[in-house]
Formats: C-alpha cells, structure tokens, sequence
C-alpha cells in the first residue's frame, strides 16, 4: 500500500510517499525560515501564502523522487490539525481535491500523533507500554501508549511549548531566529552553571509543563548582565538605543523581543531580519546564559518523563517533536532510560522536524483498519490527542 501525505501545519510544506507503513519513498520539505526569519517568529499570513504557492511542486517533487505515478497512490493523507488554521486548509483543500479525483481514501491525521509515529519509520517494532514525549515548538506533552495506535494524555504545557521557550530566550539576547539551534551550539561553550534556574512546579501536584518561569528568570538574568536585545557591538544595539534607549527594568519578555510580525506600513521586502552574529563573537556570559537556560529546560522535561515512565511501568520511551534534535536532550534521556532500563527510541533529525512521512506513517492505522474521513473533513486548530483535559491530572507527584 502506497500513501502520499501532505504536511502544512505551521510554517514547512512537505510531502511524502510512503509504502508499507515503514518504507519512505520520499519525503520532501519546503522551509519558509528565511520568510519568517526578519521578524522573529511565524507570521500566520505569511505561512498560509507561503504554502498556496508550494504545496503543488512540492507534491509533484515527491511523487517524482518516488519514482511514482499518483495515479499509482492507494490512499491521501493530510494533517487536518492542530496547527494554523489557514496553513491546514491549504493542505488539507489540496488533499481532498487530489483524493476526490483519484478516487481513492482520504486520512485526516493528528498532527501530534503523526510526531508520535515518526518514531516507528526506523523503529517498527517499539515495544508497548510506552511512553512518549512530544516536545516542538508549539506542543510540549507526554502521553501514555498503553498499545498501538492508543493514546492517553498524562501532562501538557500551561504556557509556552519547549521550542517556543528556546526561541525566545535567544531573542532577547539577539541571537535570532530560529534560536533553539543557535542555543543548542552555543551551549557547550558555556558555563551552565553560572545562572541558576528554578525548576518549576505545579501548585496541584500534576506533571504539567511550565516555562515562563525559566523565561522570566532568563530575562532577569539578561537583565541585571546588560545583554537584553543584544549585548554592546551587537548590530541590533546601537539602533534600538538609538531610538528607544536602554532596556528598562521593568520590560517584559515580549518586549525585549525583536517584532512578530510586519510593522505598520512597512512591506515584506522593507523588513530587516534580525541579525544573528557569528558565533565567534557570541560574548562568554551570553554562552554561559544559553548553557544554564538549556540545563534547567532539559531537566525539566527529563525530570517529568522519568516520572511518568515510572508511574505507568513502561517498556519504551519515545522522543518526537523538533525540540528532540537537540542534542542535550537526546542524550539526557538516553542516559535516563539507560539507568532505568528502558528502551529509548528517537527519530533522525529529518522526522522530528515537521514532514509529511510522519503523517503517512500515521495513515496506515486507520486504513488498515478499512477507516478513512470524508471529504466535508475540516481543519481543526485545536485538535486534541489522547482523550480529555482532566486524563491528566491521574498522573501526580509521588
């Protein structure tokens, strides 16, 4: 069975073929990074314009790396949430209309289930119970897999997703965007140490996530040292200066970011990107704030996993999402589930990533099962996985 998926749930257009559950064909992403890159974070307009102009060569570069005809595709699957509403409708509008005319299956997928099942295109055979966490920059959760394809909830995030967090902390000291991986460089060269970072908790006693604590400590941090927005000889400093003056004590997280999205009467083409310097001239205390920042996050999101995978009596662990490229946590976790005993499974960097292989890999339950969705299927921004909000609070502290 040979599926082509399509993934546009934020900021990346992709499509893949994928045969027999595991084989990927092909697995193409158009990146909008540079388009987003000038102010600091998505631009949701941007993203939606951005995939009307790519979804179309980027399917047919994938059945051409297939070496596939679509005439040849047994089903279509499309990620129909959670993500932008107008990036979803993109893909999921192509979607319908490409299976409609072929006449052949449509699968709505889980956007989070398909990070999930990314797992499972070079790990087939992951072992169940399981434990998975589910960490990019706009979802940060854990959910229990008691068997294939079954999903429980167990904690989420209250704030910020983990890659969300990363991001902004590079932006106040002016290390651009994307800056989870600039954090994720830079932070071997630092003193992780030099910054304590609380380690949050919540007041109930779940296992929910929570980074504005380390957000807000970071702040303070980049404070009381000078480096919000840049550090002096930033190319960003003299003309924020310039026009506003020092950052002031009272300035929040936000506002010591660079701008989300395009300014009054201001074009596309006018807008300057951040500028991120080279890392040989990224000042010691701002290594040494990356350093201390990933740390505490790291922890955290270790610390919370462990708990659950304990809790539940788990085989397996599995780590999804983009934030799962960063190479302090895959080893973290990986000498957590080595002391514990349990078999940790991660993705190449090329799965964790938003892409549509994920989301085929995903397909293959329901149409397995003789299941598929109909062509009224709408996009659905807040789409849930794992059952009701209140699944989570049967996971506590011990």
């Amino acid at each position: 069975m040979r599926v082509l998926a399509i993934e546009t749930s934020c900021d990346e257009t992709s499509a893949a073929v994928v045969e027999d559950r595991h084989r990927v064909l092909s697995n193409v992403v158009a990146s909008q990074v540079e388009v987003h890159r000038r102010y600091g974070g998505v631009v949701p307009e941007l993203a939606s314009r951005c995939h009307i102009e790519a979804v179309d060569p980027t399917v047919r570069t994938a059945l051409r790396e297939a070496d596939c005809a679509l005439r040849e595709m047994d089903a279509v699957a499309v990620t129909y949430g959670p993500g932008l509403v107008g990036s979803l409708l993109v893909g999921l509008s192509f979607a319908k209309a490409l299976a409609f005319s072929l006449e052949k299956p449509l699968v709505g997928v889980n956007h989070l289930e398909g990070h999930i099942r990314s797992a499972f295109l070079e790990a087939p055979d992951i072992a169940f119970p399981a434990v998975a966490l589910v960490v990019s920059g706009g979802h940060t959760a854990l959910y229990h897999l008691p068997a294939e394809g079954r999903y429980r909830l167990l904690a989420r995030t209250r704030d910020d997703a983990a890659g969300e967090a990363f991001d902004k902390v590079a932006k106040l000291v002016g290390l651009g965007y994307p800056g989870g991986p600039v954090i994720d460089r830079l932070a071997p060269t630092g003193d992780e140490r030099r910054f304590l970072f609380p380690l949050p908790r919540m007041a109930d006693g779940s296992m929910d996530f929570s980074f504005s604590g380390l957000k807000t400590a970071a702040l303070r941090f980049a404070q009381s040292e000078g480096l919000v927005a840049g550090w002096p000889g930033h190319p960003e400093v003299a003309d924020q200066r310039g026009a506003q003056g020092s950052p002031q004590g009272g300035q929040s997280l936000s506002e010591a970011s660079p701008p989300q999205s395009p300014q009054g009467g201001q074009s596309l083409s006018e807008a300057s990107p951040p500028q991120s310097p080279p890392d040989g001239e990224v000042p010691p205390l701002v290594r040494d704030l990356c350093a201390s920042f990933q740390r505490a996050a790291v922890r955290l999101l270790v610390e919370r996993t462990v708990r659950a995978a304990r809790q539940e009596g788990v085989r397996s662990v599995i780590l999804a999402g983009g934030v799962a490229c960063n190479s302090r946590l895959r080893a973290d976790l990986a000498s957590a589930c080595a002391e514990a005993g349990w078999t940790l499974k991660v993705p190449r960097p090329v799965y964790c990533t938003d892409n549509a292989a994920m989301i085929a890999a995903a397909a293959f339950l329901p149409l397995e099962r003789g299941e598929s969705s109909p062509l009224d299927l709408n996009a659905d921004p807040v789409l849930r996985l794992g059952g009701p909000e209140n699944a989570r609070r049967t996971l506590r502290h011990k």
